[in-house]
């Protein structure tokens, strides 16, 4: 891909943006970046990209989209603004973060995406192809953008990548070797508008594999089951609750894979280190990704064996006069959120609310099942919630402005052998820039009530 001497417009200085911005320059490209946030919002980037930039516009869209030869957009860019409109119709090619990694790199693309559990299967699968002396990358939404490692990778480089809708709306030529779809559940429509359009998102993960490739579905799940119809590369289903005729899949309480006909026993599902049916899902998932790549078995079992889980997915803060606190940030919608509270022991005082991606909450609510002993509401979403809760008889419910006012109401509710369990079920960006940052700031308001 010859980018010297094009004109190219980055849209969004989001996590993407400044690698983007980096790759361009030293591959010649003339660069204009542009965010509808302030100077004054984004000081920081400015100052390390500032002087590989041609031109900056801020605070609002580019009105002459002409002049551009190539529009890159970073994942939070919706595609419908009206001057990409008008650039498609200028026939500017628009293309995302991740679609432009893909074109510059050598290496293969293992590509995993879903509603939940797309960060832990992706830094699993990344364990395990570590653990086997792989090169290997782990990139994409999981944290590391895929183009900041792209003029990096070899023919012998695997990238690990965790794939959102927003990125594949935005996808063209963008092939992995494996995909995976590991469910899918109401989320993002305020962006995506309906589920089909959300779905058909999800689904182009695989819309450029061959004959030759891979994808893998959950079987337990109905969306992601239908899709296997659509796709033109092999199928891989997994499953937790049924014994498949090919693919991964527990029985007897191990973990076992069924290719044609060799059968062979990955591990027991004790073995697995993250404990939850949602991280046996993960679990066979990435076994399905590994054994595929022709990895060793023992390989695969050790890292299901030692690997921890991930930051602010149901992680273990520290435990204070007898009651426990989790930070499960990453649930961001109502599925992820009910996961956490069904693989957790009750009694919980349960931390929810945030932004609204305009989904429903009585599915979340009807998972408390006695457990929830109160619920602490904040952010855009936090009446919205506690309605919901009132329709079906929780009444103990405390609306608050802030984290520490949430942590600290949490507190005084909590008594021994209770846990405090922050799982929003909603976006953070009412808030905060990310769920990272609200996570953290939940553990650093915990350890203020430890340190008094």
């Amino acid at each position: 891909m010859n980018l010297k001497d094009k004109n190219v417009l980055v849209v969004g200085m989001a996590k993407s943006g400044i690698p983007t911005v980096k790759v361009l320059s030293s591959l010649g490209a003339n660069i204009t970046v542009n965010d509808i946030k302030t100077e004054e919002n984004l000081k920081n980037i400015l100052d390390e990209i500032a002087h590989l930039c041609d031109d900056i516009v801020l605070g609002v869209h580019p009105e002459r989209i002409e002049k551009y030869d190539l529009i890159v957009l970073s994942p939070g860019v919706p595609t419908d603004l009206v001057f990409l409109k008008k650039a498609k119709k200028e026939n500017i090619e628009i293309i995302g973060e991740l679609e432009l990694a893909y074109r510059l790199s050598k290496g293969k693309y293992l590509a995993i995406t879903g509603t939940n559990g797309k960060t832990t299967t992706t830094a699993l699968v990344g364990e395990i192809f570590k653990n086997a002396s792989l090169k290997t990358f782990i990139v994409g939404n999981i944290g590391l953008a895929a183009i900041s490692k792209a003029l990096e990778t070899t023919d012998d480089t695997f990238l690990i990548t965790e794939v959102s809708s927003f990125q594949l709306e935005t996808i063209e030529k963008f092939k992995p070797r494996i995909s995976a779809i590991l469910n899918i559940t109401p989320d993002h429509l305020n962006r995506h508008k309906t589920m089909e359009n959300y779905i058909e998102a999800k689904a182009n993960i695989f819309m450029n594999q061959e004959e030759n490739d891979l994808v893998i579905l959950n079987y337990d799940n109905d969306i992601t089951r239908n899709l296997a119809s659509k796709a033109n590369c092999r199928v891989i289903f997994f499953s937790r609750k049924e014994i498949l005729k090919e693919g991964v899949y527990v029985q007897g309480g191990n973990i076992i894979v069924k290719d044609n006909d060799d059968i062979d026993i990955i591990c027991k599902t004790n073995d697995i280190y993250i404990a939850g049916n949602h991280n046996l899902e993960n679990a066979l998932a990435a076994v399905a990704f590994a054994y595929y790549s022709g990895i060793n078995i023992d390989i695969i079992k050790y890292t299901l064996n030692s690997f921890k889980g991930i930051e602010h997915r149901t992680e273990f803060v520290c435990e204070i006069d007898g009651i426990k606190f989790y930070n499960d940030s990453k649930g961001t919608n109502p599925d992820a959120s009910i996961k956490a509270v069904e693989g957790l022991k009750g009694p919980l005082v349960l931390i929810a609310g945030g932004m609204d991606k305009g989904g429903l909450f009585d599915e979340f609510v009807a998972s408390f099942n006695n457990k929830v002993r109160a619920l602490i509401l904040l952010g855009e979403t936090a009446y919205k919630i506690k309605e919901t809760a009132e329709k079906y008889g929780f009444k103990n419910i405390y609306i608050v402005k802030n984290m520490e006012e949430a942590v600290n109401v949490a507190y005084k509710n909590a008594k021994k052998n209770d846990t405090i369990l922050l799982s929003p079920a909603c976006a953070s960006w009412d808030m905060y820039e990310s769920y990272e940052v609200r996570g953290r700031h939940f553990k650093d308001c915990v350890g203020k009530i430890r340190r008094t």
